[in-house]
């Protein structure tokens, strides 16, 4: 009888190591499994990875490099958006888990797989985004989630791997990393709380530099194409440089609080050295070379964009639609931003665009007038008070 078929979302770490082999011997079936890289994993770790989903017994192992699909789908509209969700975290990892489902999904049809298995416990948000996608995408076939249905605990799952012969150094790490493009999010122990913060050692990325240093970010149209003057075909390998420069002063950490698309408040730590500088630089160069009122209309439509993306809801249509009013936003957004890196911090010193709208040969704020005269501000100041002046007379007590 012909084993079915189950594409594994593959991570290397003890959920999905467990789902590996309960799939294979305990339910029977063909594994394939597959790891999309967004920027956590090295070559070298790559074919560790490789390595070990074989050790597990799984019957094909793919490695997707899905970085660029990555920036140009999600990360770049993140940029644009300055999105920040809760004016703190830059969506490290619920931007990865969107398009990590989706090249899962695309596995899952091109080998007919009859289901696919994720290990996502029930207690996040991830089951969702992950059933979300594969429902959307390829809603014929089976989710399988070991982890979150049988409800175990990491003891079982070690006993019932090494009682299958599986011998491996399962630590008990007191954090969960989960390691990307645009940024390390950092759980456990101190997260769980509401008082404590994360001691130093919990970050992956130790200080290495405490002497300031200058950084320049060059941006045309709102994207990175070089960095201190060096210039990169692509933005994935710039946010790269920016990320190992500014990681080394500890930049970019914090926690972020927020509300789970399941129902509960959450905790987790993060370091995005990359998403944080280059969000406030392109924050910046944007507030001298758009008006205001396109940068009021980005704020709002971007709040919605990360809050969407959040909630497992990248596949609605409105996404694309608000994708296309920021691409568009971007046409005057070009130009270098300087920046001084510092132990913990960052400070954005200015910029230089040609489209900078700070020009003094219409005024300098608060010392010369160029384009209007007194009488024009007298005039246009009792045209825009009257409504208020008839309001206040009216109701004046």
């Amino acid at each position: 009888m012909e084993k079915k078929k189950v594409v594994l979302a593959f991570s290397g770490g003890l959920d999905t190591s467990y789902c590996a082999k309960y799939l294979s011997e305990t339910l029977g079936y063909e594994v394939y499994a597959v790891t999309v890289n967004t920027g956590g994993f090295s070559k070298e770790e790559e074919k560790e990875l490789e390595k070990k989903a074989f050790n597990l017994g799984v019957k094909e192992y793919r490695c997707v490099d899905a970085q660029e699909d990555y920036y140009n789908s999600c990360v770049k509209y993140l940029i644009f958006g300055n999105v920040l969700k809760n004016n703190t975290y830059p969506l490290s990892v619920s931007a990865e888990r969107t398009v990590q489902a989706q090249e899962i999904a695309k596995y899952a049809i091109e080998t007919g797989a009859d289901a696919i298995a994720h290990g996502s416990t029930g207690a996040g948000n991830d089951q969702v985004r992950f059933d979300l996608i594969f429902q959307v995408m390829c809603p014929e076939v089976e989710i399988i989630t070991p982890i979150r249905d049988m409800n175990l605990s990491r003891e079982k799952e070690i006993e019932f791997l090494k009682n299958h012969g599986y011998e491996m150094e399962f630590h008990k790490a007191q954090y969960s990393v989960n390691k990307g493009l645009w940024g390390t999010s950092v759980g456990g122990k101190e997260t769980l709380t509401s008082r404590n913060s994360l001691p130093e050692e919990a970050f992956p990325s130790q200080i290495k530099e405490t002497q300031p240093s200058e950084l320049e970010i060059e941006f045309k149209n709102g994207e990175v194409i070089a960095v201190n003057g060096e210039s990169f075909e692509h933005s994935v390998k710039a946010i790269q440089k920016i990320e190992k420069l500014a990681s080394a002063y500890g930049i970019g950490r914090d926690i972020h609080v927020g509300d789970t698309i399941v129902g509960i408040k959450g905790r987790v730590g993060f370091e995005a050295a990359a998403a944080s500088v280059i969000i406030k630089a392109h924050h910046l160069l944007e507030k001298h070379t758009l008006s205001k009122y396109q940068q009021m209309m980005k704020s709002q439509l971007s709040d919605w964009y990360g809050n969407w993306l959040h909630e497992a809801l990248f596949l609605d249509p409105v996404m694309r639609n608000i994708e296309s009013f920021l691409i568009d936003s971007q046409e005057t957004v070009s130009g270098k931003v300087f920046v001084t890196l510092h132990p913990y911090r960052f400070i954005l010193n200015g910029i230089e665009s040609k489209h900078d709208l700070m020009s003094d040969k219409f005024g300098s704020y608060g010392e010369a007038n160029r384009a209007w005269t007194g009488d024009d501000v007298k005039g246009y100041t009792k045209i825009v008070s009257n409504s208020l002046n008839i309001y206040h007379q009216i109701n004046s007590k």
